[in-house]
């Protein structure tokens, strides 16, 4: 299986999926709407973006195509991996990216070596540790001022992500919610809502 880049230097070209069950590609249709939604948010000439929960990189690449300066691409999965590296020597596209084996979680959980213009979270819908992903971030400062934070989780398990987020998706899509969070001060300061800094 293989995905299409949907826009940007890179329109076109396709990149490879891992070929295994710890990975779920968000769909074209999905991809879209986000990067839609991003292009009147940010300017992607200057973010460095960090892909959690990477899988393929798709949302990764899709950052990368549409100018943003630099990518982190955090993944714990040898397979996933090995599928984001041979997708970086296929785009020629080395010195833009940067490869880090972990959890998002304790990747997260550190202080940032950078500031981060847009962070992209796709985990697997029924994995949780995204909500303590979400406090790392906030608590540890990784998004850069006026920075942005996407989710995508599943419309399944929605009462759990308003609850640990503290606030609803901006948009749903088929089985799929879309979150957003800006690092504005209001936000930074507001206590977190269902989330146990454990």
């Amino acid at each position: 299986m293989r995905l299409r880049i949907i826009a940007g230097e890179f329109k076109g070209r396709l990149i490879s999926v891992p070929q295994t069950v710890k990975t779920r590609p968000t769909t074209d249709r999905v991809k879209e709407s986000i990067f839609n939604y991003l292009s009147n948010k940010i300017v992607f000439e200057e973010v460095h973006a960090l892909d959690l929960y990477s899988g393929s990189g798709s949302l990764g690449f899709e950052a990368l195509s549409r100018g943003a300066i630099t990518v982190t691409f955090v993944e714990k999965n040898y397979q996933p991996l090995q599928t984001i590296k041979q997708n970086i020597d296929a785009l020629q596209v080395a010195d833009r990216c940067t490869i880090v084996k972990a959890s998002s979680v304790s990747f997260t959980a550190r202080s940032p070596e950078k500031k981060y213009g847009l962070i992209i979270a796709d985990p697997p819908f029924f994995e949780y540790d995204v909500h303590q992903m979400f406090y790392n971030i906030k608590q540890n400062g990784f998004l850069a001022e006026d920075g942005l934070l996407l989710i995508e989780r599943s419309i399944q398990t929605l009462a759990q992500d308003v609850e640990a987020f503290g606030f609803e998706p901006y948009k749903r899509m088929g089985d799929s919610c879309l979150y957003e969070f800006i690092n504005m001060p209001e936000n930074i300061n507001k206590p977190d809502a269902g989330i146990s800094p454990h």
